[in-house]
């Protein structure tokens, strides 16, 4: 299998972040994980327990390849961190904003 991608902070952009957000599923899921204070598989980080893994997992990759979440492998398991601080380093304040006026 190939190794995830996440990009470094600095190739982390505005318009990947705004374009990842922009989906409401996306947008629950990155809210899901700002509520934990650990990492969350897939599964247990998803809104809806009837999406498709697929579809699941195209969400994941998304919000992974815009720069949103950290993915770890454990196991079988993918487990999923928000990168909050690489965020607020690049856009202070956005992903707090854009959560908050989510709700």
């Amino acid at each position: 299998m190939a190794p995830l991608f996440h990009p470094s902070r600095d190739d982390i952009t505005l318009a990947g972040v705004l374009s990842a957000l922009a989906d409401p599923m996306r947008l629950r899921i990155v809210k899901g994980l700002m509520e934990q204070s650990d990492c969350m598989s897939c599964t247990a980080a998803a809104p809806c327990p009837d999406i498709p893994k697929s579809t699941l997992s195209n969400h994941f990759r998304i919000l992974r390849e815009a720069g949103l979440i950290q993915t770890t492998k454990k196991g079988v398991e993918h487990r999923n961190v928000v990168r909050e601080a690489d965020l607020n380093a690049r856009f202070p304040k956005l992903l707090k904003t854009i959560l908050a006026s989510a709700e």
